[in-house]
């Protein structure tokens, strides 16, 4: 009992932040936006940007978000929870996992290994749909293995329903694992036929069709029209566009410090695991390689595979641990090696760069400490200390980085500056209880749409979009771009607040 206590005990660090938060704006400012017009205009329904529809994607995360403030209070807290919620239950599904592919001797091992990667450890601190996309993903691999015949009618009940919750959270993009999982399927094919799984299915579109079916009355076409114009854009050359190369080195990079473990691991499960391999090797490799011909790239879309990359980092490890070959150099580089880059660039970082960010006393801190404490734990590892005692120390190390990384609020108050700049004019009297509009004319101007977003965020009483300055009725107020003040009292307008920080965007007064 008080193991697995300690078990539990050991992730609250790495996951939960009660300090003072801030969103960027893409996605999750975005997203935040939209589920704050789903509260103030009670519409559950339609994904707005300011007064238009947006088409472009479901309204999946945003309804998550909105739901859980209007349960939970409407504040930033609140709005990650369903993030946090998927986070929590991912890591859970990876400890289940590794039960069933190893053992359950080291089953905790896989999910702290997995909460300590950097891009996991991002995408579970954003208020966006990836990590929830993600878990649904890892939760219907899951089911995949526990299925053994047609006789597991809840887990072949449980395979079907992510697909359709997937759809709502990703929509398109589901189809990638499931593309990734044909060698599999092609194995375990018999279970595609049994009703149970077609129920799941249906059950797992549920949402996605009350949705279509509520929507459709204010829209010329179907939804579905806009979604495959959504995706034809990414399909074609566009801003997120990247070389076929991209995830060959985006994701050894994103999965840091596990990568060359993962590395090892995929490839020796392809060789020595029989049916495993079409999960553990076959699944990851087929669905890299379809992303990679996607002409939309982004170093999100591979956390869909961060579970079983995980899982393979434990293999990696095994297998360097047990080999006469590679054990001495894999020792010598983890002990000797990592910890010497490591504490050259922590105190690199501390004599000639932190006085050079944005950072403040805390944050630079708890970073120096973070990398020191990271590189000298490495340091301590032996060639004769057992696996136990090598695979504890290789956790530590990463697991002190990223605690510290967490509660520095580096992860968490990502727009800290700006925070404390609307922190301030929240408190000015003249905005206490007072709708703020918003100038629509400046929000395509470069630079200027991510600070509306986390400004509007950060507004105590969101106005109206407004398409000139000249719409402003007396006494109102609005954050405009489009404004220089003219000194004379015939002047209708007066600025009440203006700062580096918001810069291009002003708070004005209709005199």
């Amino acid at each position: 009992m008080i193991r697995n206590f300690l078990k539990i005990f050991s992730f609250i660090p790495l996951i939960f932040y009660f300090g003072k938060r801030s969103y960027i704006a893409f996605d999750e400012g975005f997203y935040a936006l939209q589920a704050r017009w789903i509260l103030d205009k009670s519409n559950w329904t339609i994904p707005l940007w300011w007064d238009q529809y947006a088409l472009d994607r479901t309204i999946g995360v945003q309804f998550l978000i909105a739901k859980s403030q209007l349960i939970f209070g409407r504040n930033i807290f609140s709005a990650y929870l369903p993030t946090t919620a998927a986070a929590i239950l991912m890591l859970f599904i990876t400890y289940k996992l590794h039960e069933e592919f190893f053992n359950k001797k080291y089953a905790i091992v896989s999910p702290l290994i997995l909460s300590t990667t950097y891009l996991w450890f991002d995408y579970s601190h954003l208020a966006t749909q990836d990590i929830i996309y993600s878990c649904l993903v890892t939760l219907g691999l899951f089911s995949l293995v526990k299925i053994k015949s047609k006789n597991n009618k809840y887990y072949i009940l449980l395979f079907g329903m992510w697909i359709g919750l997937s759809f709502m959270m990703k929509t398109f993009l589901v189809f990638v694992p499931l593309l990734s999982l044909l060698p599999y399927l092609y194995i375990k094919k018999n279970f595609l036929s049994t009703k149970f799984f077609w129920i799941g299915l249906i059950i797992g579109f549920i949402p996605f069709l009350f949705w279509a079916l509520s929507i459709n009355p204010y829209l010329e076409k179907n939804i579905i029209f806009y979604l495959v114009e959504k995706f034809n854009t990414l399909s074609n050359e566009n801003t997120f566009s990247n070389p076929f190369y991209y995830y060959f080195w985006n994701i050894p990079v994103t999965f840091l410090p596990w990568s060359i473990f993962a590395i090892i691991g995929t490839i020796y499960n392809f060789s020595d695991r029989k049916d495993d391999k079409y999960l553990l090797t076959f699944f990851p490799i087929i669905l890299i390689a379809i992303l990679s011909v996607f002409s939309t790239k982004t170093p999100y879309y591979p956390l869909q595979i961060s579970s079983i990359l995980t899982l393979n980092t434990y293999v990696g490890i095994n297998f360097l641990f047990n080999s006469k070959r590679y054990k001495q150099i894999f020792i010598f580089i983890v002990s000797k090696i990592i910890p010497l880059f490591l504490i050259s660039i922590t105190i690199t970082y501390y004599f000639f760069f932190k006085n050079i960010n944005n950072f403040n006393f805390k944050e630079n801190t708890l970073v120096f400490l973070g990398l020191l404490f990271f590189g000298l734990t490495w340091s301590f590892i032996k060639q004769k200390n057992s696996f136990k005692k090598i695979l504890i120390t290789l956790i530590i190390g990463p697991y002190l980085l990223t605690s510290f990384l967490l509660q520095s609020g580096l992860f968490t108050d990502r727009s800290r500056e700006l925070r404390e700049k609307m922190e301030y004019v929240s408190s000015l009297d003249i905005v206490k209880n007072q709708p703020i509009n918003v100038d629509k004319t400046g929000l395509n101007k470069p630079g200027s749409q991510s600070k509306i977003i986390r400004i509007a965020l950060l507004t105590p009483k969101l106005g109206e979009g407004l398409e000139s300055i000249e719409e402003l009725k007396k006494s109102e107020l609005a954050w405009t771009t489009e404004f220089k003040e003219i000194k004379n009292n015939e002047f209708p307008y007066e600025v009440i607040y203006e700062n580096e920080i918001l810069k291009p965007w002003k708070l004005i007064l209709r005199k």
